[in-house]
């Protein structure tokens, strides 16, 4: 009997221990909220997760944000990624130091593209003297003297159509831009004398990063032979341009002339190596990125007639105030027309999801809920999905530049990152200036001197790209009309 009142009593007491300790568990998470971001659940797990993710990041998104919220994760074979996704979470993804969250390791696909010691090839002091030698090559004295260049290339390609006719504007404005291109980045040598043969060896370059070079970027296959002997032969033709004008000792406007003369703080040269490729990056950030943006802008502006007399409107306004005449001063006077590209951007950013590599464990706070991310996941947002939240853009599916103008300024609505499409903080992108000139210098020759109607189906994504654009053929008619 005395035993079985012990056993009894200890019964007892093991089961208080354990309502104790459940108690007391209970209390100290409802007293913390800190806890591991929710997962993506798939089947079979990851293997499944990975499909999904494959199949295309986007649709997952739509998918799982309503359900998980703005912080979640992620698990594939090898890594774990984490999303945060939109201006209340994002702030640790664009502003963290590059000791927390890294883009060397994400990026290193690049690498045989841009080529050794340049980029994401280096370590990051010397990326960030490097970046400084983009930074000065996009100065506005610089971009005054790239404007000009620009017009010229503009005014020169729409010569050469006549009167009227169809044309894929897209492809148009693909030419178009890798024209300007060459002349304000790669110099007159190559815009005048070796244009085809450095258009035909950057495609090969292009044609070289492919989905599978992202994750086996050394894999040898045919795709990979043609970029690496592309690579080799730029390398070559750039080494001969640089080591010309240093004899000669002239000096042209272009980015080109910017990377020879750049100097590190060490005193140390560029070396013809570091230019081309810094070049080479600098043409792959701005050149797919540009066409991609003037297809869509000209697509919704000639799908929205309001807006296209808005942006013409403006065009007469400059025209009467200016004259024909059009500079860097007069581009940036185009209000109008920026919000235009604007909104496109907005809507279809070239880059649909940005990645970091997390060294160390840092926090998050979300629907206060404060969420502990470890170091060793990849943290990622992502521009095409965060642009379109209902929360921050009002009507997010619906193109409408006016959400940007005076008094409403939607992209300011949530603070600094509502709106992500040219990336922002530590590393936002050092073109955007360039980029909104490149286009405005097009859009405004267009609108002054052609009629035009889109006569093919309004354009669908390509979601298939490295570089998200525009799918197939985008037919227009245009009849050339007199002067504003």
């Amino acid at each position: 009997m005395d035993t079985d009142n012990k056993f009894l009593n200890m019964g007892v007491l093991i089961v208080a221990t354990i309502v104790v300790a459940k108690l007391v568990m209970s209390f100290l998470l409802s007293g913390s909220k800190k806890r591991v971001p929710p997962t993506v659940r798939a089947w079979p797990p990851v293997i499944g997760s990975l499909l999904r993710f494959l199949k295309g990041p986007i649709v997952m998104l739509r998918e799982e944000y309503p359900k998980l919220g703005s912080v979640f994760t992620v698990k594939l074979v090898h890594k774990n990624i984490t999303f945060l996704i939109g201006p209340e979470v994002s702030a640790h993804f664009f502003k963290a130091p590059e000791t927390d969250l890294s883009q060397q390791e994400v990026y290193q696909f690049n690498v045989p593209t841009f080529g050794p010691g340049v980029v994401f090839d280096v370590d990051y002091s010397i990326r960030q003297e490097q970046f400084r030698f983009f930074t000065e090559s996009l100065r506005v004295n610089k971009l005054k003297g790239y404007v000009d260049q620009m017009v010229t290339e503009a005014e020169d390609f729409f010569s050469k159509w006549g009167d009227s006719g169809e044309v894929d504007i897209k492809g148009e404005l693909e030419r178009l831009i890798i024209l300007t291109a060459s002349r304000c980045l790669l110099g007159r040598e190559v815009r005048d004398q070796l244009f085809d043969d450095v258009s035909a060896l950057f495609h090969d370059l292009d044609n070289g990063m492919l989905p599978i070079s992202v994750l086996f970027p050394y894999l040898p296959i045919p795709a990979h032979h043609r970029r690496d002997k592309a690579r080799a032969r730029l390398a070559e033709i750039f080494a001969k341009i640089i080591s010309s004008r240093k004899c000669s000792g002239k000096s042209e406007n272009d980015m080109l002339q910017c990377f020879i003369d750049s100097k590190y703080k060490d005193g140390r040269c560029t070396t013809e190596a570091e230019v081309t490729g810094l070049l080479i990056a600098a043409l792959f950030a701005g050149q797919h990125t540009s066409s991609i943006t003037s297809t869509w802008t000209g697509a919704y502006l000639m799908k929205y007639k309001q807006y296209f007399s808005a942006a013409l409107d403006e065009q007469k306004k400059l025209i009467e105030k200016h004259g024909d005449k059009i500079d860097h001063d007069i581009l940036s006077e185009m209000d109008v027309l920026y919000r235009c590209i604007k909104e496109a951007l907005r809507l279809h950013p070239p880059l649909i999801m940005l990645m970091r590599a997390s060294h160390s464990d840092f926090s998050v706070t979300a629907s206060d809920k404060e969420y502990d991310i470890p170091k060793g996941h990849i943290i990622a947002t992502s521009p095409a999905f965060a642009n379109r939240l209902p929360h921050i853009f009002k009507e997010p599916d619906t193109y409408d530049p006016d959400r940007f103008a005076p008094g409403r300024e939607e992209d300011k609505a949530a603070g600094a990152f509502s709106y992500i499409s040219f990336g922002g903080g530590r590393h936002g992108c050092l073109g955007e200036p360039f980029a909104y000139l490149q286009i405005k210098a097009i859009w405004s020759h267009l609108l002054r001197n052609f009629e035009l109607e889109l006569v093919s189906p309004f354009p669908e994504i390509d979601w298939n790209a490295m570089v998200v654009g525009v799918k197939g053929q985008v037919m227009v008619r245009y009849k050339r009309r007199p002067l504003c």
